[in-house]
């Protein structure tokens, strides 16, 4: 059964190195987002919305139901997706469940990225600089230094126009209201990864209360922050094979 791994902002698929060498397997494929890693079609307008078809068009090229694996803003377009095609997984994983709940608040700097001209300005500070500078910002919030300077590289204008129009087209109520159809995504088996040091995604109640609405198991990763996967591959890797066996 093929592994669909998708990332989310201000990333590349370079974060999910460390996680797929654990994994040791030949069946992953990792999805870059336009404009995060991928070009962006000029017709493409990147809200959340065109993010979650632009999964859907990806995952049909599977000949079978992939175990599709979101995180960050991955992990929206990973339950955007399912809520609306369930049929085009056979499973599913998030780490971000706790933004399609009612009471969700965006964390600060998302409702900086969400005010005109404020937003503009953060995003110049973020990706304006050298590539250095960017690696070390990057590094500074927890990333490892070689998958920093990968995703720093990366990082550039575009990517900063889709930072802007992705959370934009998010403010509330908008994931309140995609957040009325979690129900649909139990219709295939899911995965709530819980990082108890995630500081971006809502609180442990509200994740765990969007969790059960949709249908999906919680696993609790214990000291583990925003990026995980990246501080943990082992024990990542585990989990989700853990719950991909369980499957069978």
């Amino acid at each position: 059964m093929t592994v669909v791994l998708v990332h989310g902002n201000p990333e590349t698929d370079a974060i999910w190195g460390p996680l797929v060498a654990a994994l040791g397997r030949d069946d992953v494929v990792r999805l870059s987002p336009p404009g995060f890693g991928a070009p962006v079609p000029a017709d493409f307008p990147m809200t959340h919305l065109a993010y979650r078809d632009w999964l859907e068009t990806e995952l049909e090229r599977f000949d079978t139901p992939v175990d599709l694996v979101g995180h960050d803003w991955g992990g929206g377009h990973v339950i955007n997706a399912v809520m609306h095609r369930p049929e085009l997984v056979r499973s599913w994983a998030s780490d971000v469940l706790g933004i399609l709940h009612p009471d969700y608040v965006w964390h600060d700097m998302a409702q900086v990225w969400q005010t005109p001209e404020a937003g503009e300005e953060l995003v110049e500070v973020m990706i304006g600089g050298s590539v250095q500078d960017r690696a070390t910002q990057l590094a500074g919030l927890g990333i490892p230094e070689g998958v920093a300077a990968e995703l720093a590289v990366a990082q550039g204008p575009e990517m900063g126009r889709a930072i802007l129009a992705l959370y934009r087209s998010a403010t509330q109520p908008a994931m309140a209201d995609a957040g009325r159809s979690l129900g649909n995504a139990a219709a295939r088996p899911g995965l709530s990864l819980l990082a108890t040091e995630d500081t971006y995604v809502g609180s442990d109640e509200l994740r765990r209360d969007a969790a059960a609405r949709a249908g999906a198991r919680t696993v609790v990763l214990g000291g583990l922050g925003h990026w995980w996967m990246l501080q943990d591959p082992a024990r990542a890797a585990q989990v989700l094979t853990d719950f991909w066996s369980s499957l069978a």
